[in-house]
């Protein structure tokens, strides 16, 4: 009898496990180790200087599902000016994270593909384990081709008629293929299953590698689709931008990965003297006239204009003359990181 019912037992846990791999699992609270590599699982994770230090206007940031609308939009200035220090970066639905560290319902991770010198595995930063996937069966899609948002924002719907909205995505985020429609793609989620993207809204490839190489032109015209969005401090996404957050997401959108900081972004590339400007260079502004540490970086966009997240009273905008600009004694340099 006893043998009888630890068989029964095992049956049941095998095809319980089973189900749950299947749909997609979301790692418990106080399983992730450091090392271990997990996913995000919010439309876009903000992640924090130090863990749990919020205030009540930053609840639809650190919830799952994550309201970002409501969290950039009901904040005033100087709700939006005390991020400053307190976030360091964003990463997008799907993305990879290295755990670091952890505490009972916060982990610091870094975050894949946002290059730093503060750590070789991506960018580091402290957000909460609720907006975190550990998933085997999506961890095993990342050889699958993906497809990639291309408007500011778009939908995920649970259903191939798209008629049915599941969660509001971010320019940029990358999401593994699992069958084409021709006016639907199929697409792995890192906890909820298969779920359906706009055709329109996305691009298909087989690889990073496959994304062709942008021009100039290709990387303002993309940068173009953000004008008016206001500024969010350490932002990556169609809901808000930083300097560097703008310049780094307009680049590795086209498959050419740059460091994540302005200040960083400004030693790297091919440096460009300002009397040879292309589009697509960035240009970077510093305290003390252009001789301190850089605060600040724009791309250039043609004809004496720059295009850039200013502040966090401002949106992304163009300024059509930067040399006659108020931003011309601060100029320290400029870089190029395309042919």
């Amino acid at each position: 009898m006893k043998n009888c019912c630890k068989s029964w037992i095992f049956a049941l846990i095998t095809v319980v496990t089973a189900c749950v791999l299947f749909s997609g699992s979301v790692s418990a609270k106080g399983t992730f180790s450091a090392g271990e590599e997990a996913y995000i699982d919010v439309s876009a994770a903000s992640l924090w200087t130090t863990p749990g230090d919020l205030r009540e206007v930053d609840e639809p940031a650190v919830s799952n599902p994550a309201d970002l609308w409501t969290w950039t939009e009901s904040m005033s200035l100087d709700e939006k000016l005390w991020l400053v220090g307190e976030l360091q970066t964003q990463a997008l639905y799907g993305s990879k994270v290295t755990i670091l560290e952890e505490e009972p319902d916060w982990v610091k991770v870094a975050a894949d593909g946002q290059p730093t010198p503060k750590n070789e595995l991506g960018y580091p930063a402290w957000m909460p384990k609720d907006q975190l996937a550990d998933n085997q069966r999506f961890n095993h899609t990342d050889k699958e081709p993906f497809a990639l948002v291309t408007e500011p924002t778009t939908w995920l719907y649970t259903n191939k008629k798209l008629d049915s909205k599941f969660k509001e995505l971010s320019y940029n985020t990358r999401l593994p293929v699992i069958n084409e429609k021709e006016e639907a793609v199929l697409v792995a989620t890192p906890s909820d299953g298969n779920k359906w993207l706009p055709a329109s809204d996305i691009s298909v490839y087989a690889a990073e590698d496959d994304i062709p190489a942008p021009d100039g032109s290709d990387l303002v015209e993309t940068g173009k689709q953000f004008l008016g969005l206001p500024y969010l401090w350490a932002g990556t996404s169609g809901f808000g931008f930083d300097c560097s957050g703008f310049t780094h997401t307009v680049y590795d959108s086209h498959g050419i990965t740059i460091p994540r900081d302005s200040s960083v972004q400004a030693t790297h590339g091919e440096a460009v003297d300002r009397d040879n400007l292309q589009k697509g260079d960035l240009l970077f502004f510093a305290y003390d006239e252009g001789e301190g540490s850089v605060h600040h970086v724009g791309m250039y966009a043609g004809d004496g204009s720059m295009i850039h997240s200013p502040n966090s009273s401002s949106t992304v905008e163009i300024i059509e003359d930067w040399e006659n600009s108020a931003y011309e004694i601060e100029f320290a340099g400029a870089r190029r990181y395309i042919e």
